[in-house]
């Protein structure tokens, strides 16, 4: 099941999205519980609650301006680095090579604040050189927790999953690296799209599909999950080891090699880029940078 929040006749809602993907069922919220897009779902079926009903017709995708499926998470997004192999062998050699996640060590886990989402087609705001002057991307499929829980054993780590969402992480790199600890440079406005929708567990597989991104139309980033150092039940066991995880907060589960920093000489976004994003079975996150 894909689930979306969208704009729809100057109302924020949320809805079903059909099987071949041309149409919308909206759901009966209401318009205080649609603010939280589909958080208010995912905080139901982790209570019991029953779904609400849909209501009126089915609305074509083209008649509505999609949003981020959380566009407020609840708290700061749980962001993962280097945790495909590629990505981390081709930075093994940058600023970064004394952080580089090993397959016997912890994961490398930082924060984006819950203000820095945006949705599927909103523009990307560069910070001005002054800020700034090297801006990245980094394509990321992200778990969305539906059952919350402390010290979640690896064994059971699927079973919490909701479903699966894209981010784009997007990176200030001088910031980041000038900090050292990375929140401020992968904060700033804007720096988490997120989206199209939300897929729900029981429709995709994770721990198995292909994540790949473009800029400009050029291919730059491919790469399968199956490539993860850390694969997904052991992100969930580390992130709540010790830590509460609640119904809705996301884990981002690091990127693909690719990524502009990487590239000889790096490449940054510059104003005008779009950044495509494509992961199998979820669809599509595009977003232009202005």
């Amino acid at each position: 099941m894909r689930i979306a929040t969208f704009h729809y006749q100057g109302r924020r809602q949320v809805g079903v999205v059909s099987e071949d993907g041309a149409t919308l069922r909206p759901l009966e919220l209401g318009d205080a519980r649609a603010q939280r897009g589909v958080l208010s779902l995912i905080e139901d079926r982790a209570s019991g609650t029953a779904w609400p009903a849909p209501t009126g017709a089915s609305v074509a995708l083209g008649d509505v301006r999609l949003e981020a499926p959380l566009p407020l998470p609840r708290r700061n997004i749980f962001c993962v680095g280097r945790n495909y192999h590629a990505h981390a062998k081709e930075l093994s050699s940058s600023v970064f090579k004394n952080n580089t996640a090993k397959a016997d060590a912890w994961p490398i886990v930082f924060t984006k604040v819950p203000e820095c989402v945006i949705g599927p087609e909103d523009e990307v705001r560069l910070p001005g050189e002054s800020v700034s002057s090297q801006i990245d991307y980094e394509a990321e499929l992200a778990v969305v927790i539906g059952t919350g829980g402390r010290n979640i054993a690896r064994s059971e780590a699927l079973s919490h999953v909701f479903g699966y969402t894209i981010v784009n992480d997007v990176t200030a790199r001088d910031v980041q690296m000038r900090h050292q600890q990375w929140d401020l440079g992968k904060s700033f406005d804007t720096f988490c799209p997120m989206g199209p929708w939300i897929v729900t567990a029981d429709a995709l597989d994770g721990t198995r599909t292909r994540v790949r991104c473009w800029v400009n139309g050029e291919l730059r980033q491919d790469g399968q999950t199956t490539d993860f150092i850390f694969d997904i039940p052991s992100l969930i066991e580390a992130c709540s080891r010790g830590i509460t995880l609640y119904p809705g907060d996301v884990i981002a589960t690091g990127t693909p090699a690719g990524v502009g920093m990487g590239m000889s000489p790096p490449q940054y976004l510059r104003a005008g880029d779009t950044v495509r994003i494509e992961i199998d079975g979820l669809g599509t996150l595009e977003n232009r940078f202005v």
